[in-house]
């Protein structure tokens, strides 16, 4: 039992880049055996998320960092797991960099700020194109081959490549596959690059698979090199990978935000909380202009229909006001957030059990055509929130966590913008398909 006990201990944390001393693993397997089988895979991956956290000097772990790790877990593992509801608005949203020699996600260091640098747009493309570069290494068609299997029971294998291959080749090249991001280096010529270069592409004869593709998306591209340039003849997203596969391979790192060190889907109090709560709600409005008397009627008929069955949250999404501009904005946005709080607290049932979150759209107060766009200001919201103390007012995107569900609100015609920059519109037309 114990040696079966010490290679799953072993094996998980290989599997994030880790070893263990002698010392370490006997001192890990008497922890762990009193506990039984069920919550014991749980309880070892908290410990080797409590190890990536320490400042470690070397993948070798040694008994005093093992001991630490399973203090943390046992004095902190409770405390903020079982938050039910939390909004992380942009700015506490936690940012990972990728270690591509430890293959693991350490959190980043780097300074944060609304007004980046020149530096910071490369150096964001760049952390885009290694998160996705990885992902995509670790699909099934571009894994190699297993040794000694049947070739009739395997796929076809690909390998991808980087630009700087096809540059520094002066002969034809067939069935290359590239990941890149689309630029447009010079006016109505299309190029692919990657940290090791870029190299024209001629979209004459692509096939475009399903998705709206625009300057500085990353795409995988497959055809054929020749005279510098690349001829290619199908276009795609990389494919994405079910979140259950990346914590096999990064454990319950919580990469989405919140008060819990570990991610929402890893606890087990709220994944039964969800499961018995299963008639819990969130309703999602948008564009609600509070200054016009239609809308404000009808909010009434709809607080008045949920007043009985309160919804766990309503996300009232901007614009707020039907005339953005004008020197009475400030003034008639405030009057309309007042407005608004007293048409809530006529309705206590609401007032007590569900939760208000404001998100602001492009035209309400806000730093210009800037992303992430803040909170409206609380000289604004004050006397709302004096009469409405379950409101909130985040950020624009912001992030929602119920239980164990992940949602991410972003008030922005994207799909418009996407459509009119797109380096090919659908020839279907069927945005639905394609959005």
């Amino acid at each position: 039992m114990a040696g079966r006990l010490k290679s799953s201990i072993m094996s998980a944390f290989k599997m994030h880049g880790l070893s263990l001393r002698i010392e370490a693993s006997k001192f890990l397997v008497e922890a762990l055996d009193p506990v039984n089988e069920v919550e014991r895979e749980e309880w070892l991956d908290r410990i080797i998320e409590a190890v990536q956290k320490q400042p470690l000097e070397s993948s070798m772990i040694d008994r005093v960092t093992l001991e630490a790790a399973v203090q943390d877990c046992v004095q902190g593992g409770e405390e903020d797991s079982d938050q039910v509801f939390s909004v992380i608005d942009a700015f506490d949203i936690p940012k990972f960099d990728y270690n591509s020699e430890r293959k693991k996600f350490i959190p980043s260091t780097a300074l944060r700020s609304l007004h980046g640098q020149a530096t910071d747009k490369a150096q964001l493309f760049r952390d885009r194109y290694t998160v996705l570069f990885q992902r995509t290494s670790r699909h099934e068609l571009f894994t190699p081959a297993v040794m000694g299997a049947n070739p009739e029971h395997q796929t076809k294998k690909f390998q991808l490549r980087p630009v700087e291959y096809l540059l520094g080749s002066v002969a034809k090249l067939g069935e290359i596959i590239v990941l890149g991001m689309v630029t447009q280096l010079k006016p109505g010529s299309y190029y692919l690059e990657d940290p090791t270069g870029a190299v024209k592409m001629d979209l004459s004869q692509t096939n475009f698979h399903n998705g709206l593709f625009t300057e500085n998306c990353f795409v995988l591209a497959e055809g054929w090199y020749e005279d510098q340039v690349f001829h290619v003849t199908a276009f795609g997203f990389p494919p994405p990978e079910p979140a259950k596969t990346t914590r096999a391979y990064f454990g319950n790192i919580n990469f989405f935000g919140g008060p819990s060190a570990t991610c929402a889907k890893a606890s087990t109090k709220l994944r039964v909380m969800e499961r018995e709560n299963e008639d819990a709600m969130i309703v999602f409005l948008s564009d609600v202009w509070l200054d016009d008397s239609k809308v404000m009627e009808k909010l009434r008929v709809l607080f008045t229909g949920y007043s009985e069955i309160c919804p766990t949250a309503f996300v009232l999404c901007g614009n707020f006001t039907s005339s953005p501009f004008g020197s009475s904005h400030i003034k008639t946005l405030k009057e309309s957030f007042r407005g608004l709080g007293n048409l809530i607290a006529q309705f206590p049932s609401l007032v007590e059990s569900s939760r208000f979150i404001f998100v602001p759209g492009s035209q309400d107060p806000g730093p210009g055509n800037v992303l992430p766009r803040p909170a409206i200001p609380d000289c604004v919201t004050e006397e709302l929130r004096r009469k409405v103390p379950n409101a909130t007012f985040t950020t624009n995107p912001c992030r929602i966590q119920y239980c164990t569900q992940e949602i991410v609100v972003f008030r922005e015609d994207m799909v418009t913008k996407m459509c009119r920059n797109c380096v090919k519109f659908p020839t279907d037309r069927d945005i639905s398909t394609h959005a």
